[in-house]
C-alpha cells in the first residue's frame, strides 16, 4: 500500500473549507467537535481536512484530556509567504525598469 501522495499548499488552501476553518482559527484554538459545528458535513469529513492541514504544518492538533485542539501554525503559511515574495521582487524589478525606461523616453524628448 503506498502513502497518499502529499499535497503542497495551494492545494490546502484551494479548498473553501479548509480556509473557512483557518479563518475560525484565526481567533482562537478550537477543539476538532467545535469546529465540526460550522459546518454541514460530518465530523469525519472535517478531521479529514484537518488532518491535511496538520500534514501541511497549518494547525497543530493537542490532545487535552478527552479533547484535541487544533490551533494555527505559521509553518504552511511560511511557504505560501515565499511563493508571494518571489513574486512580488519579480514585478516590482519589471515595474522598476518599465519605469526607468518610461522616464528616460520621456527625458529624451
Amino acid at each position: 500500500m503506498s502513502a497518499a501522495p502529499q499535497l503542497d499548499v495551494f492545494q490546502v488552501i484551494a479548498d473553501p473549507s479548509r480556509r473557512a476553518m483557518m479563518h475560525l482559527l484565526s481567533n482562537d484554538s478550537m477543539t476538532i467537535n467545535a469546529l465540526a459545528e460550522n459546518f454541514e458535513m460530518s465530523r469525519p469529513a472535517v478531521s479529514k481536512h484537518l488532518k491535511i492541514m496538520h500534514k501541511a504544518g497549518f494547525i497543530s492538533i493537542t490532545d487535552v484530556g478527552r479533547e484535541r485542539y487544533c490551533t494555527l501554525k505559521q509553518d504552511g503559511f511560511n511557504e505560501l509567504q515565499e511563493f508571494i515574495d518571489y513574486f512580488d521582487k519579480f514585478w516590482t524589478g519589471k515595474l522598476n525598469k518599465l519605469e526607468t525606461l518610461l522616464n528616460n523616453k520621456t527625458l529624451a524628448k
